[in-house]
Parts: structure tokens; C-alpha cells; sequence
């Protein structure tokens, strides 16, 4: 369907897509997409090590390191998070040493573990922008007069 011309300009168009949505998300939205780019990179190596592809599975698993280091653990604020932000380094830290043992190893079951073990963290991350608005929503109805006022 595409050349490698059009499949450039689609790439290209991919990128400028996302460095402009990148201006315009807020913070818990950028946490989401990294949570679901290391999923999805992981998953993408999953399936190239059953297919024997070392090249996409070494890339795929070079992708979900950097996002796991270069974005989710430069992300956590180990002052003002406390234990929480404790906790998930700590938590990083073992994902980051099992996703090198997996790349060496060709072990998909590490895989699997690394995604058990973000999976529940990442819907977590999605459930808590859930109830933001609907709590925000529950004080307007509240005290409506409040805000009727201002």
C-alpha cells in the first residue's frame, strides 16, 4: 500500500503529530503514554522473540528501557512522593534489571513477568485521572453556590 516514500511521509507525519500533542497534554496524560510505549514495546518484543526476530526484539526492548529510565524513573519525585515514589523506583529499578536479563537470555517468561508487574501500575495511573473529574464534579454539585458566585 505505501512506498517507502509515502511509508516516510508517514512516519514523518507520525512524529510532528506526537511532538505537538506533547505541547498541549498535561503531565498525567504524558505518564499514561509512557506507561502504554513500554507496554506496547514490550509486547512488540514478546512477539518477535516467538518469531525469532532478535533485531526487532533487541529494539523493542532498547525502546522500553529508555522510556523506563528516561522517562518514568527521571519522572518520580522521591522528595515530595515519599514512600510512594520510594516504592516505584524500587520497583523500576528490578523491571529495568529483568528487561536486561530477558534481552540476554531470550527469556519470555521475564517478559511476562515485567508486564504483570506494570500492567496493574499503569491502570492504576489511568484509574486516578478517572475519578479526578468526577470529583471535582461531586464539590461542584455540592456547593454550587460557591462557584456560582466567583
Amino acid at each position: 500500500m505505501f512506498t517507502p516514500f509515502n511509508a516516510r511521509s508517514a512516519s514523518a507525519y507520525q512524529r510532528i503529530n506526537v511532538e505537538t500533542s506533547m505541547h498541549t497534554i498535561d503531565q498525567h496524560q504524558l505518564v499514561s503514554l509512557l506507561y502504554q510505549g513500554f507496554l506496547q514495546s514490550v509486547a512488540t518484543a514478546r512477539g518477535a522473540l516467538a518469531r525469532g526476530d532478535i533485531a526487532t526484539k533487541c529494539a523493542s526492548l532498547s525502546k522500553a528501557l529508555r522510556i523506563l529510565e528516561e522517562g518514568l524513573m527521571t519522572a518520580l519525585d522521591r522528595e515530595a512522593g515519599g514512600a510512594l515514589a520510594e516504592n516505584l523506583g524500587t520497583v523500576y529499578g528490578y523491571v529495568l534489571e529483568r528487561l536486561i536479563y530477558a534481552n540476554s537470555r531470550n527469556d519470555d517468561a521475564m517478559l511476562q513477568e515485567v508486564m504483570r508487574l506494570i500492567e496493574p501500575i499503569a491502570q492504576s495511573w489511568n484509574d486516578i485521572k478517572d475519578t479526578r473529574p468526577a470529583q471535582g464534579a461531586a464539590a461542584l454539585e455540592a456547593q454550587p453556590h460557591a462557584f456560582a458566585e466567583a
